[in-house]
């Protein structure tokens, strides 16, 4: 990590653990939505197979949404874990290190640029979410 400033590594640190606690309510918030809709409300009184499919479908939204905030909590919470392990900055593939502009945009970055975009044409998806 030593191409990290110190004043680097405590801005990070500030917006990855702002991000955890912003994910965390936000996960909070929506598990609570999804509790209060509950499949019959959602439905309705009269159960038709379209107003069955309309609950079916805000379901499985809440799910998803809830599931990709779950992803990107862990993401931040793993960038915060290799802080402490002294990995954080590292690309995963080659261990060389990813630069300070590239960890201000995405702080939860576990490889360089190239290696990124050598990971998402080989996977097809990228594999950290955006903040």
């Amino acid at each position: 990590m030593t191409h990290l400033t110190e004043a680097q590594l405590v801005e990070l640190k500030q917006v990855l653990l702002d991000t955890r606690e912003r994910l965390r309510s936000e996960i909070r918030d929506e598990l609570m939505r999804s509790d209060e809709e509950r499949y019959g409300d959602l439905a309705g009184q009269v159960h038709d197979p379209a107003d069955e499919s309309v609950a079916d479908l805000l379901v499985d939204t809440n799910i998803a949404a809830v599931s990709r905030l779950i992803a990107e909590l862990r993401e931040a919470e793993s960038a915060l874990e290799r802080m402490d392990k002294g990995s954080y900055g590292l690309c995963e593939e080659c261990e060389g290190e990813i630069p300070f502009e590239r960890l201000q945009v995405q702080p939860t970055a576990r490889r360089d640029v190239e290696h990124q975009a050598r990971y998402e044409q080989a996977f097809g998806e990228s594999s950290t979410p955006r903040m």
